[in-house]
């Protein structure tokens, strides 16, 4: 268990990247709402004035800064720690959310890749490095949050680099937890955040309206709160489509892949196919 009040309270602060819109600016409006400064780092400064006025509507101008920062710039993010710093102390929660997909395949572009990488799997790394020593140092109760994919665990057929990147973060955010844990003084803990379905600027395409299928940010955000008061490290999120059991056995599947010695990806795979769609179905 996690006692969330001794973190997400007035006085404390909460930096998001990403939060100029969708899972990271519902996130950054709840910890508002619960009186914490809050920071959020996004490009785009249109963007971000939207989102700071929205903020500063709920907490005030002084508990507010809106940064426009390159998450893949190591350099970057450690000038917004150094000015976080000055302006409000410490920092209690970070939540590493910045990220984009654009279509890849093995062979596409560099710059595709290059771009996917650098915000989805440095972004994330860069933040951690950049915030978590003094967050370790300070003594206070606090959260990493980094964001993930169900397509960082499956890893389906389709944009290769984008599942490389998920994929990378779940396994550095294992180890951070790891390492934070036998880290003597530190109170603070990591957490893979693994939405489902959301509807986001990064999943709506062309889609004026959300599809009954998918979460809003809002929900999103309150599950993961939900689960981190019960102290868990992979926050699962289900949506209106795909139920949690139908997650784990698609995970399963995928582990399975090497346990028996299965061709890469066989839930995809036509000599496979029919297995799969039994064993999902629990026969």
């Amino acid at each position: 268990m996690t006692d969330l009040t001794n973190i997400i309270k007035p006085s404390n602060v909460a930096v998001i990247t990403g939060g100029a819109s969708g899972i990271g600016l519902a996130a950054a409006k709840h910890f508002a709402k619960a009186g914490m400064s809050v920071v959020i780092a996004d490009l785009g400064q249109e963007k971000l004035a939207k989102a700071r006025a929205e903020l500063e509507a709920i907490a005030g101008e002084e508990h507010v800064l809106a940064a426009e920062t390159d998450v893949s710039d190591k350099a970057a993010l450690e000038a917004l720690e150094r000015a976080v710093i000055q302006r409000f102390g410490r920092v209690h929660v970070l939540m590493n959310n910045a990220g984009i997909g654009p279509e890849t395949s093995i062979f596409s572009a560099d710059a595709g890749w290059d771009n996917i990488l650098g915000v989805n799997m440095m972004g994330v790394i860069n933040g951690t490095r950049a915030f978590g020593a003094a967050m370790t140092k300070h003594g206070e109760p606090g959260l990493i949050i980094n964001t993930g994919s169900k397509q960082g665990i499956t890893t389906p057929p389709g944009n290769p680099a984008y599942n490389v990147s998920k994929a990378a973060v779940k396994v550095f955010t294992e180890a951070l937890e790891h390492e934070l844990r036998n880290t003597e003084g530190s109170q603070i803990s990591a957490h893979l955040l693994i939405p489902g379905f959301v509807f986001t600027g990064l999943t709506k395409g062309d889609r004026a309206e959300k599809p009954a299928a998918a979460w809003t940010p809002e929900q999103t955000v309150d599950f993961m709160l939900e689960s981190l008061e019960k102290g868990d490290f992979y926050i699962l999120c289900p949506d209106n489509d795909v139920a949690r059991p139908v997650d784990e056995r698609r995970m399963a599947w995928a582990i399975g892949d090497i346990i028996e010695n299965r061709p890469p990806l066989s839930r995809w795979h036509k000599d496979y196919a029919d297995k799969f769609k039994a064993y999902l179905e629990g026969k």
